[in-house]
């Protein structure tokens, strides 16, 4: 696998936690941290829910007026997924591990990260009427998981160094071929020698020639130079960048070109394999919910190819900064209700691929052109041609005698 793909770019440290709640030791994808963990019991299923702002931020109970998600799989390729879990289980498929060495279930550095991310984008919480636990973006979704890299605090991360291949390129191949509609991406190189890899990019193309649609953090780096991260700059990628709960830019998040849109990545309540539930920020969180979100419009919209839904989801964006667009948010915080409700009455977001059409051009097209001009009447009309040129050459003269 790649040996320079890490969480630490995606998934950082996360700050000390409050004194009004209890603190445990987490170990992030590359960076130990302390997070408030909150019990799993039904005494706290209130908190936990009144602590998801990413569910009002994003106007999901609008949204879910129309789809929670039926019908759409997203594959997680992170550190792997805790089917078993009980905001997530029977959302979970059979997925594919491309690591094939490390912690395994039952070992603290299993899952964790890989976990998060699902339970943000198709947690279906638990207990009578699922009303405890994490909820996520779009609970009906199923999840593919795809473990291409290890947590920071695996002790084989040093074996996965020295092997070879590039997981993340196979593993997005593999999710294509095995039914994914959309690919989360919360990873990243953000590093200062980060570079393109012509095998990922060309995973990522052949994703989006088959109709998936890829998400991708846009880096933790906006402290650190922000530098370029890797997947998120490839073309046709969605780049997530993190906001606050105030909607506005969070210092950590890269501030790059090819941002497209941002999304709640602060205070974000997360589900871990050990049953408990820790409150986390970094961009891996807000790309996670933009793959919910797109989860939501490819189920309303199953018809609208990747570049369609990149430019929708761009186009109804909420509190877009001055001039439409900067590199701290994108076009702003993504908003699944109102794309869900252009996607089904906007003709010109449509109608800009071809798509549908049984002919090549949209106009005549040259071959028209020829079968016109062998036609009978082709020297009339040629003629006629011809003498408009002539009577406007004379005007153009005229003018010119009248002006001197």
């Amino acid at each position: 696998m790649s040996t320079r793909r890490t969480r630490g770019a995606e998934w950082a440290a996360l700050r000390p936690p409050r004194r009004t709640r209890p603190a445990v030791a987490f170990v992030s994808a590359a960076t130990a941290a302390l997070l408030a963990v909150l019990p799993l019991s039904a005494a706290h299923a209130d908190s936990i829910r009144d602590r998801q702002w990413g569910l009002a931020a994003l106007h999901t109970q609008e949204a879910w007026r129309t789809t929670k998600g039926a019908g759409i799989t997203v594959a997680v390729l992170d550190t792997g997924v805790d089917d078993q879990h009980p905001d997530l289980r029977g959302n979970v498929l059979t997925g594919h591990d491309l690591v094939g060495f490390g912690a395994k279930r039952g070992n603290r550095s299993w899952a964790r990260h890989g976990t998060a991310m699902a339970s943000i984008i198709a947690g279906h919480g638990h207990g009578p009427g699922r009303a405890e636990g994490v909820l996520g973006i779009a609970p009906e979704a199923k999840i593919l998981p795809v473990r291409v890299i290890l947590e920071g605090g695996d002790p084989a991360r040093d074996r996965a160094r020295e092997s070879r291949g590039n997981a993340l390129a196979q593993g997005i191949r593999w999710a294509v071929d095995h039914g994914a509609d959309v690919i989360n991406l919360s990873l990243g190189d953000d590093s200062e020698s980060a570079h393109p890899q012509a095998e990922e990019d060309a995973a990522v193309q052949y994703a989006l020639s088959k109709g998936a649609v890829v998400v991708a953090s846009a880096g933790n780096g906006g402290e650190k130079g922000d530098h370029v991260s890797y997947p998120a700059a490839y073309p046709g990628v969605i780049a997530v960048t993190a906001v606050n709960p105030a909607g506005t830019h969070a210092s950590f998040s890269t501030r790059r070109w090819y941002a497209t849109v941002a999304a709640p990545g602060v205070d974000v309540v997360i589900a871990d394999p050990d049953r408990s539930y820790y409150e986390g920020w970094g961009t891996s969180a807000a790309a996670a919910f933009v793959s919910g979100a797109v989860a939501l419009v490819r189920s309303a919209h199953p018809e609208l190819p990747p570049a369609q839904v990149k430019r929708l989801l761009a186009k109804t964006a909420r509190n877009a900064p001055s001039g439409g667009r900067d590199d701290s948010r994108g076009h702003g915080m993504v908003d699944p209700a109102a794309a869900i409700a252009a996607g089904g009455r906007d003709t010109a977001i449509r109608s800009t691929s071809g798509e549908g059409y049984a002919k090549r051009y949209f106009g005549p097209g040259p071959q028209a052109a020829e079968k016109v001009a062998a036609g009978p009447g082709a020297w009339a009309l040629a003629a006629g041609s011809a003498g408009v040129l002539v009577l406007a050459a004379g005007v153009l003269i005229w003018r010119r005698g009248a002006r001197s």
